[in-house]
């Protein structure tokens, strides 16, 4: 029975190749696109080197509300609000690809450092600006959803919302803490003054996000900004261990490790270990300390190795857990919008998990007679990665700008509207409408963004109006920068 279990799962993994080009995929030409989608995403002052021309300087004043410098940062998606918890999540993903595969990158890297460089750059001035105040969101997403207008136009609400002692947000410090940690390790040799400053924030923003205690989207100052849009689902104890979990890597403080093994249990850090996202990191706690068990040095994490090996057996086809579904082409599904979310953030942790499999020479017992080699983990994550790029039943690419056949009709405003140098006179709030419903494809192509990608049954509507399948998002295109790397340089 053990056997045929195995060869089901063996024959599955290599079953889902059956849309594979004859033709490789330029990966290095995907690299470069996916990194450059950040440049459009960015709000504030625009430096001289902006490759992405059609974008100009907006949301100058950000923070002035308060009496602060809030400009800057990224906008999350196909809006103009710039929501804290996601960019934190993106920030740290961007961050693990430098740290994992910054090798890899080749001439591309100046430019990961930089897309990491100005997410933190904002997260800075969101800390510490004022004592126990950190600055979470800035713009109203109400009035900003109510208007389809260019972020350099925008006229709407920028309301600057904050956690402190009384109204705490430990997911969206915690996350915080993990890019500013992760980001770190990034600039230790590149910028080491820079680093140091990134790692004494992130030891500050740890003790606030552990001291009160909270989930941003259940205290009421900043619960109608949150939600329904970026509402802690899942709680805010796992991003206190990934927080620990960064700080362990920056630090090697054995305070963070002390603190995993005594709130391991406390945090829930065994539940929804089948989770990655902006709101849940159980499975990717569990992949970043399963690094120093491999190594042999963390035999008191050991019981973090067995979820993340019990992550990879669920996500398998044949032994898929029942909440990971497959569509026909191949694509990893989970309910709900923006699937490519999932599709990146756990190919990516699969990847990283098979590199760490290899350097210690272990495999991942599946029950019975079955285990998955880091050879086959990597091929599940190329093949994710190979759908998105043009390799499934539409022959598609969902990213922008990389192949012949790409979205043309993302939900994007920015991207969906005359730009500034065509049309300079100021569109309103309403009068973008016709852009948004207009069955015209984008006067401007946002190279390298990745949309919410086909539903369940690999259809994709290229449409502005379908949202989850059309918008991109900073969090899909994060872990793909990484995924890309490898693959540019091992394939």
């Amino acid at each position: 029975m053990a056997e045929n279990v195995g060869q089901s799962v063996i024959f599955l993994v290599f079953g889902l190749l059956c849309f594979s080009s004859a033709t490789a995929h330029n990966y290095k030409d995907a690299l470069r696109k996916s990194i450059l989608f950040f440049e459009g995403q960015r709000s504030g002052h625009l430096p001289a080197d902006q490759r992405i021309r059609w974008r100009r300087d907006s949301a100058l004043h950000d923070g002035s509300s308060v009496g602060v410098d809030l400009t800057g940062g990224y906008y999350d998606a196909g809006d103009n609000v710039k929501f804290g918890f996601p960019m934190a999540f993106t920030t740290t993903l961007l961050s693990w690809s430098v740290i994992d595969f910054g090798i890899n990158m080749g001439s591309e890297l100046p430019n990961a450092l930089k897309a990491v460089r100005w997410g933190t750059d904002f997260l800075l001035k969101a800390t510490c600006q004022v004592p126990n105040i950190m600055y979470v969101q800035v713009g109203d997403p109400y009035s900003d959803h109510n208007c389809w207008e260019r972020p350099e136009d925008m006229d709407t609400l920028r309301t600057v919302y904050s956690i402190d002692p009384s109204n705490p947000g430990s997911d969206v410090a915690g996350e915080t803490a993990a890019a500013l940690a992760a980001a770190s390790i990034v600039f230790r040799k590149r910028d080491p003054v820079y680093s140091l400053v990134l790692l004494s924030r992130a030891v500050k923003v740890f003790k606030f996000a552990d001291k009160y205690r909270g989930a941003y989207s259940n205290n009421p100052r900043t619960r109608r900004g949150a939600c329904p849009f970026y509402c802690d689902f899942n709680g805010y104890q796992d991003e206190l261990l990934w927080g620990a979990a960064w700080l362990h890597k920056a630090t090697r403080r054995r305070e963070y490790r002390e603190y995993i093994v005594k709130n391991e249990v406390i945090l829930r850090a065994a539940d929804t270990i089948y989770e990655f996202g902006w709101d849940n990191k159980h499975a990717a706690i569990n992949v970043l300390i399963s690094k120093e068990v491999l190594m042999g040095k963390a035999d008191d994490l050991k019981d973090f190795k067995a979820n993340a090996d019990d992550f990879i057996c669920s996500v398998l086809p044949g032994v898929a857990h029942p909440e990971v579904q497959y569509s026909p082409g191949g694509l990893i599904y989970k309910a709900g919008g923006s699937n490519m979310q999932h599709v990146t953030s756990l190919s990516f942790i699969i990847l990283a998990y098979s590199n760490y499999l290899s350097h210690s020479n272990h495999q991942v017992p599946c029950g019975g007679a079955m285990s998955a080699s880091s050879a086959t983990l990597k091929i599940f994550a190329k093949r994710q990665v190979d759908y998105i790029l043009g390799d499934n039943p539409l022959r598609m690419s969902y990213m922008v700008g990389y192949g012949p056949n790409y979205p043309q009709r993302i939900h994007h405003r920015g991207s969906s509207l005359p730009s500034i140098r065509v049309h300079p006179a100021h569109i309103g709030c309403k009068a973008g409408s016709r852009y948004f419903l207009s069955p015209n494809p984008n006067p401007n192509r946002l190279v390298g963004a990745v949309v919410g990608g086909p539903n369940v049954t690999d259809a994709f509507p290229d449409s502005r109006p379908f949202f989850q399948e059309s918008e991109p998002t900073t969090y899909i295109n994060a872990p793909l920068v990484g995924l890309l790397a490898y693959f540019s340089a091992h394939y």
